[in-house]
């Protein structure tokens, strides 16, 4: 069995040694939140909130990590490492059957063995550990003790041991005075026993401790016992009016219930037995969430605690042919079910609703109100002052409804959807594990989706679970895959699309032709064709109807499922003309919002992107808010090139080129402007092909693929030329000069950057007369020409701080810097190489920060700092990793090597030099050479 974790007492592991030697409590806590939900992946966030709640110190991130590894380390000593496992959303505790007291109890009391249950518990629950979720977690634990206390009495009572129980039941009584099935239990065992007196006695406490403490008089079921005590007869008579059976209206409780562990705990503790207030808990989400089965499930789970009955309505707000029902015919049904005759039925709603509020009045009742509407519907229902608890559930968020607590349900995770997959399919699913999990994420984790993909694949017993997922996968026939003879997930989400309003439906069905994840109010506005506030009104309200999710204030997606469907409805109710017109008003909301961040970021580069008219209110105040824009609109504006429409691929490439080049976000580039060279060849657009190219290569130079780019180069100053559109060949010349200046063929990037100088000259660029200028310098200096270099740099600075090009006037800061350092002014480079630092910092351009940071590292080194040099070159790394710029990389292993070996860190400068010569081979540059020198040098020297 390995290693035993106790819960139901001091929280303590014991491995086969015995129990592990002492640890701290907050190490102790950690553990115990685990163990409570064992099984279910909790996330670091949520650790969080359970140790310090809503008050968590700066560093609870930090700290939660520290006590993960402490809590290992424990493991480890008790032989049970593997218990606790990490995941990419957070962690999992496993236990094996008989490791956990907890899960022991909970067998034991299910198979009636209380006596053996109960002896688990070792004092108080959760002993020894403090943190905010201890109380409520303690409570829950001693309730569900003081159930089986309950169940195990009346087990001895119908077996006649009422001596022995009624002396166990006076301890249990007195720690807990007020628990009133305890209490009535107490009194049948002593009047059982003969001791009337001390039975009345036991009322007579409970009925003032109730009075005192709560204002409340005891139930009926309590009353009848004391006067049974009173008449001395041998059986309480059953209080009336109340049936003279339990009644059970609940529909089965699903075998296969899988997951919402938390959910399942929020319900089962929403409701305390001495309350007199009713409780009412609306369960909310979209259609196939799963709301009936948890309302169901957690109600089958309660009814022990409502002995007066579980009745169950149908509301029928979304049900296959049928009107929603009306509160009057709703309350028919309850009523009826409560045992009340059709001829006590008044007619009038009021008067119905008044007599059900009476008939609940001194009963504890559970109550399912399935499949509501909304809150008008469902308000006539509710019962007055009384011990009841109300489960509502709906696909509209209730949110009119007043004091109720509201439960709003996500898809399953992904390791519940996956054991539901499983329980449901059996080996089969076991056998393919990575297919079976392809299904479950192609179903979105959506249980409806799930059971009937599951429930195909059960009755096809020639099918594989890969079979299967390849099935699923095709788009266009996904949803009708997830369908049966009498249930599917498309006609789920048909009734809720049919409950919509006509302004509803409209901007539902367009959010399908969406071409992003996620949308805003603005451009949600732009796809209808309507005001802004008009559209967050209808996207709040398909929130709602649980039509849309949120994941964060102001943006809206879709199931993918939904988004699925909504396209599909798109398809059959607009006509293409309307689906192109819908999708070009988006597309030139996004173009142009683009645009308009880029000419407040960018200003310098206005002549490289396409001119568009202005806008009639600028859409941003500050570069902050322009930045901002571009950073969370930026999947939506990629994805929109491939949408269909080729004009706004060919104009967003050039738009977005150098916010995508200068953040780093080469994937994207790579998407964007292979889809704008596509859709520029299908217009036959040679000028926006040549420059889609171009912004192409200079993506594949960035990420140190050189041929590639320089084809690109080529090609695009072939059409360039013959265009006549001289700057964009002016750009594809000085592309060519970088390519071959990398190469250190310094003649022909010369010649290449001549050309590019020329051509700007000649057109008056000043811009563009600056970049000239700076790389001719960077030319003479690889030729040995510093005073000839220093001249140009100081040009190009007064230039790029004459026209405000700023991110020239960085380049030319690292040259001024480089001059120096070539020198042996290193103080002098390290000024300059910190001025080219502050200013990519503010400009956000984490590429111009890996070099500056290079440059501090090899000032550094000049000045005899090594320690230092160290440490500029390790930042300069890491932020050439998060680009995944394999030519930085290679610099800055290459400066690392070089600082450690001057260290005489012998090991660690090997280290790097190889990792510097395997990317500079990799990438064919003549480095390569430089490094493999340092490499055989740092070989001969002893290890």
């Amino acid at each position: 069995m390995g290693a035993r974790f106790t819960l139901l007492g001091p929280v303590e592991v014991r491995g086969e040694g015995g129990q592990v030697p002492r640890w701290e409590p907050r190490h102790r806590a950690l553990l115990a939140y685990l163990l409570l939900h064992a099984g279910t992946v909790i996330s670091t966030d949520r650790l969080i909130g359970a140790l310090w709640g809503t008050t968590p110190p700066d560093t609870a991130r930090s700290q939660v990590h520290t006590l993960v590894a402490a809590v290992r380390r424990v493991l480890r000593e008790a032989g049970a490492e593997q218990v606790l496992q990490s995941r990419t959303d957070g962690y999992v505790i496993f236990v094996e059957p008989g490791q956990l007291d907890l899960e022991e109890f909970t067998e034991l009391a299910a198979g009636d063995r209380f006596r053996q249950a109960l002896s688990l518990f070792q004092g108080e629950p959760l002993a020894g550990i403090r943190a905010d979720y201890v109380q409520e977690a303690r409570a829950r634990l001693e309730e569900r003790r003081l159930r089986v206390i309950e169940r195990l009495a009346e087990a001895e009572l119908s077996l006649g041991r009422h001596a022995q129980l009624a002396d166990e039941l006076a301890q249990h009584v007195a720690a807990h005075p007020l628990r009133e099935k305890l209490v009535g239990q107490l009194m049948l065992a002593l009047h059982r026993s003969g001791r009337q007196a001390e039975a009345l006695a036991a009322a007579r406490s409970f009925r003032a401790a109730l009075v005192e403490q709560q204002g409340l008089d005891p139930s009926r079921a309590f009353a009848a016992i004391e006067q049974a005590v009173l008449r001395d007869s041998a059986e309480p008579a059953p209080p009336s009016p109340s049936p003279s059976r339990r009644v059970s209206y609940l529909p089965y409780d699903l075998a296969d219930f899988t997951g919402r562990a938390a959910e399942i705990d929020m319900l089962l503790t929403s409701w305390s037995p001495g309350q007199r207030v009713v409780t009412i808990t609306a369960i909310d989400g979209m259609a196939g969430i799963g709301k009936t089965s948890l309302a169901v499930h957690a109600a089958h789970r309660l009814a022990e605690s409502f002995p007066d009955g579980q009745l169950f309505v149908d509301l029928h707000a979304h049900t296959t042919g049928q009107s929603p029902i009306e509160p009057g015919a709703a309350l028919e049904i309850l009523l009826r079910q409560l045992g009340v005759p059709a001829e006590r039925l008044p007619a009038p709603l009021a008067d119905r609703s008044a007599l059900w509020r009476a008939e609940l009045a001194d009963r504890r009742a559970l109550i399912v109100l399935d499949n509501a509407l909304d809150a008008d519907q469902v308000r006539p229902l509710l019962p007055g002052a009384s011990h009841s608890l109300v489960l509502i559930t709906g696909r509209r968020r209730l949110v009119d409804l007043d004091g109720a607590q509201t439960l709003s349900l996500e898809v399953l995770t992904g390791a519940d959807a996956l054991e539901l997959f499983t329980t449901i399919v059996g080996e089969r699913a076991l056998a393919e594990p990575l297919a079976a999990l392809d299904v479950v994420q192609l179903c979105g984790f959506l249980p409806l989706a799930v059971r009937i993909a599951a429930a195909r694949l059960r009755h096809r017993p020639r099918w594989n679970v890969t079979h299967l997922a390849d099935r699923l996968r095709d788009q266009r026939k996904r949803l009708s895959e997830l369908s049966t003879a009498e249930r599917g997930v498309a006609a789920a989400f048909t009734l809720s699309y049919q409950h919509l309003g006509e302004d509803q439906q409209r901007m539902f069905r367009l959010l399908g032709l969406h071409p992003g994840i996620d949308v805003d109010p603005h451009a949600a506005a732009a796809l209808a064709g309507l005001p802004v506030d008009t559209a967050e009104a209808l996207l709040e309200d398909l929130l709602d109807t649980h039509m849309l999710l949120q994941h964060e204030p102001g943006r809206y997606t879709l199931h993918d499922l939904l988004r699925q469907h909504a396209r599909a409805t798109a398809a059959d109710e607009e006509s293409t003309e309307e689906r192109d017109a819908a999708l070009t008003l988006l597309l030139d909301h996004y173009l142009h919002t683009a645009a308009a961040a880029m000419d407040l970021l960018y200003p310098d580069g206005r002549e490289l992107r396409p001119r568009l008219p202005e806008p009639d209110e600028p859409p941003f105040t500050d570069r902050a808010e322009a930045e901002a824009w571009l950073a969370t609109e930026r999947d939506n504006l990629v994805r929109a090139a491939s949408s269909g429409l080729p004009a706004h691929a060919v104009q967003l490439s050039p738009t977005l080129h150098r916010y995508l080049a200068e953040h780093t976000h080469h994937t994207d580039a790579r998407t964007l402007h292979d889809a704008a060279l596509r859709a520029a060849r299908k217009l036959g657009d040679a000028v926006g092909e040549g420059r889609a190219l171009v912004n192409l290569g200079a993506t594949y130079w960035h990420v140190g693929e050189y041929g590639q780019a320089e084809a690109s180069f080529v090609r695009a100053m072939e059409l360039h030329r013959a265009t006549g559109d001289h700057m964009s060949e002016a750009r594809a010349l000085n592309d060519l000069g970088g390519i071959h200046f990398t190469r250190h063929d310094y003649d022909q990037a010369h010649s290449y950057y001549s050309r590019f100088l020329e051509l700007c000259r000649r057109h008056g660029v000043r811009t563009g007369e600056a970049v000239g200028l700076g790389n001719l310098a960077n030319v003479a200096d690889r030729r040995g020409e510093h005073a000839q270099a220093g001249e140009y740099y100081r040009q190009v600075l007064d230039l790029a701080r004459e026209s405000g090009n700023r991110g020239v006037e960085s380049k030319a800061l690292e040259g001024l810097g480089l001059v120096h350092q070539r020198l042996g002014d290193y103080a002098r480079a390290r000024d300059y190489y910190g001025q080219m630092l502050e200013l990519s910092r503010e400009l956000g351009n984490r590429l111009h920060q890996s070099d500056a940071y290079r440059g501090l590292g090899e000032a550094a080194r000049g000045l005899g700092e090594q320690e230092r040099a160290v440490s500029e070159y390790a930042t300069a790394l890491s932020i050439a990793d998060e680009a995944d710029n394999r030519p930085r990389q290679a610099w800055a292993h290459t400066g690392l090597a070089r600082a450690h070996r001057d260290l005489g860190n012998e090991d660690l400068a090997r280290v790097h030099a190889v990792q510097a010569l395997d990317l500079f081979t990799g990438l064919g540059l003549p480095e390569a050479d430089e490094v493999r020198g340092l490499v055989e040098e740092l070989a001969l020297r002893p290890a």
